[in-house]
């Protein structure tokens, strides 16, 4: 066995019954999920009755190969099996050999999409099931926000939609919406979502949400299929248990065996930020209620930061009431001072933090990866990113994703809609690019099943783009041994997408190398053919998150949300805007915070602060613009937690400011 403090060992042998355990921030929950996963298979369980639920494709990932690493080092998986798949370039999902011999690591969604595949055909689904992402469902909102004469500057598709996600987060219905309408425009929320989910159910297609409420309405429904999963599924452990909504606390508590109650979930009420997602925090402060007979494991041990950070993170979320108790150390030295510096306004603010970063880059050898500037709100991305650029300091902004590209949405569109003849969106971008004639009156009157009223000509063109998705069926038809990357460059040739951007002008031939890119990461799917890697491959694709695209191979100061930080760690760490009602943030139309709010703004200030692993920088503005208007701004309630620290662990600087002449700056020992 690896090397285990008493906590994390005592968490790893703890393998029977309801266990919670607490991990605080840098504690090492995810080695000792791995090591407790091992234990158990040591113990003689089956890897394929153990479950472990993660809330990104990346952690599933990570956790995944270091499970693979353990039972090899502890001889419980076939060497050959690991050797091949590495000869092979093979990731160790892609391997149906290897997958046979490992534990199911999903996110929620995903297991759903499992499940939804196997047994999705209650709800008339086929196994080609079509995930529409966000931009697909608030063009089906907006459609029929105007079927129903409705204006969709007043009703904003992504309101509507967001407010349709939450509700179905909260394992709501339309039915049970309807009971607390109180105004108009919930109203108008209720019928296109009656109106929306007969859409999806048309299409044979689901959104995101539904992975999950569809999943738990199954298992209602059909109580042989969730006991064959119970059954399946002997061990459970949940990752980030804080995180969960109403619709995945549901989904784990019907997949628990009522019998053995295994159920381990791992987590940090002070690390609950996604409430507004409709992250549940009472789901695991109440877990001792649901399972009176819980086991709780407290890890206080952090491997990540040095003693000063994580004194300032103590002294500011035990603030805190709704939480679990507990005072996170490390071995480590105290580490360096942390840095606060003010500045006169945003601009100068982002100018500091630029030459900061140049400074340690170029003086300190630090690699700009390694270094991480946070803030509250999106907006402050604009003068950060300015700066960057006037000082030469490479950066990358977390949250351009491939995926979500327009001609990479135009191009998968062409797979989706061989597979899924119904997904109307898919179809839409067929028909429209690269053009082919086919207008938006002539879609309209297809997808109102009036084809016959078409001209020839018309009917003619639509029938080639049939017959051209019919093709790439039979491309992915299980007779075929066609590779997946052969049929994905068969796409971009034969559609006319590649000829259309290479006759165009520079930023299309980008695009065009975005496009061509999709070989590239299809040919790690090539191991077999098409048919038997094309549902690996959509749903890679389809449950991509935010941290998914973060390549952590770019080389780039990381500009993020603390929100999207959640899960990263960094040696060098700024958080910026530390201004009262910027951080904490202040509510819309000056609404008093509540206290719920309170302490999430609070948590939010622990994340951010607990993702450095040696240096941390805090900065605030002492003027900013807000509606064009230059305001005082007051420091951040959160910089008072420093006063609970001693003198000679903190630095505070001067003032960073302009004088009379604009282009001399005052240097506080920059």
């Amino acid at each position: 066995m690896v090397n285990l403090n008493n906590k994390q060992l005592e968490a790893v042998q703890s393998t029977e019954g309801p266990l919670l355990i607490i991990a605080g921030a840098g504690a090492g929950k995810t080695k000792t999920i791995t090591e407790r996963t091992v234990q158990i298979i040591k113990n003689g369980v089956e890897p394929k009755n153990i479950l472990c639920l993660t809330f990104t494709n990346k952690a599933a990932a990570e956790m995944r190969e270091r499970i693979i690493q353990r039972l090899e080092e502890e001889k419980l998986l076939e060497k050959n099996l690991i050797h091949n798949s590495k000869n092979n370039n093979i990731n160790s999902w892609q391997n149906p050999f290897l997958y046979e011999f490992l534990p199911t690591i999903k996110t929620f969604h995903s297991l759903g999409l499992m499940i939804l595949k196997n047994h999705g055909s209650h709800f008339g689904y086929t196994k080609n099931l079509t995930i529409l992402d966000s931009s697909d469902t608030n063009s089906i909102i907006k459609n029929i926000l105007l079927k129903l004469n409705l204006d969709i500057k007043l009703h904003d598709p992504a309101k509507i939609k967001n407010i349709i996600s939450r509700e179905k987060g909260n394992f709501q219905t339309p039915d049970d919406f309807a009971k607390k309408i109180s105004s108009f425009n919930l109203e108008i929320v209720e019928k296109v979502w009656r109106l929306y989910e007969k859409e999806l159910s048309q299409q044979k297609s689901v959104d995101f949400d539904d992975l999950i409420i569809k999943t738990v309405t199954l298992f209602q429904e059909k109580p042989n299929i969730k006991n064959y999963y119970q059954e399946k599924f002997k061990y459970i452990h949940v990752d980030e248990y804080q995180d969960t909504n109403e619709a995945q606390y549901a989904l784990t508590m019907q997949l628990i065996n009522p019998q053995t109650k295994n159920i381990c979930v791992v987590g940090d009420a002070d690390q609950n930020i996604y409430s507004w997602r409709g992250a549940n925090l009472k789901n695991i402060l109440n877990f001792e209620k649901d399972f009176t007979e819980t086991k709780v494991v407290l890890l206080e041990e952090n491997y990540r930061s040095t003693q000063n950070i994580l004194s300032l993170a103590n002294a500011a979320i035990k603030k805190n009431k709704a939480r679990k108790e507990k005072n996170l150390f490390t071995q480590k030295a105290a580490g360096e001072e942390i840095e606060i510096c003010p500045a006169w306004d945003e601009n100068l603010e982002a100018e500091l933090i630029a030459k900061k970063c140049q400074q340690l880059i170029s003086q300190k050898n630090i690699l700009a990866k390694e270094i991480c500037v946070l803030f509250r709100a999106n907006f402050q991305s604009r003068v950060l990113e300015e700066a960057m650029l006037q000082n030469g300091v490479p950066y990358n902004m977390l949250g351009t994703k491939f995926f979500e590209r327009k001609e990479i949405k135009d191009t998968m569109s062409y797979l989706r809609a061989a597979l899924n003849i119904h997904s109307l969106p898919d179809l839409k971008r067929v028909f429209e690019t690269p053009k082919k004639g086919i207008g938006s009156v002539t879609i309209a009157k297809i997808f109102s099943n009036q084809f016959e009223t078409l001209t020839y000509s018309q009917q003619q063109k639509v029938q080639t783009v049939y017959e051209f998705l019919n093709e790439i069926k039979i491309q992915l038809d299980e007779n075929s041994e066609i590779k997946l990357s052969e049929v994905m460059e068969f796409i971009i040739k034969k559609s006319g997408l590649e000829k259309e951007l290479l006759e165009s002008n520079s930023e299309d031939q980008e695009r065009l190398e975005n496009v061509r890119e999709l070989v590239t990461i299809t040919k790690k799917f090539d191991n077999q053919p098409a048919h038997k890697t094309i549902e690996n491959f959509l749903e890679e694709v389809s449950l991509k998150s935010d941290q998914d695209d973060n390549d952590a191979n770019k080389n780039g100061v990381r500009l993020m949300t603390i929100h999207a930080s959640k899960g990263l760690e960094f040696d060098y760490v700024f958080v910026t805007g530390l201004e009262q009602d910027l951080f904490p943030h202040k509510n819309i139309g000056n609404k008093k915070r509540g206290l719920e709010e309170e302490e999430e703004e609070r948590r939010l200030f622990y994340v951010a602060v607990t993702r450095a692993r040696q240096k941390l920088f805090l900065t605030f503005a002492e003027l900013r613009t807000i509606y064009g208007q230059k305001e005082i701004t007051s420091p951040s309630e959160f910089l008072e937690d420093l006063n609970e620290m001693e003198e000679d662990k903190i630095h505070y600087h001067e003032i960073y400011m302009r004088n009379s002449s604009p282009d001399r700056i005052i240097d506080y020992e920059m």
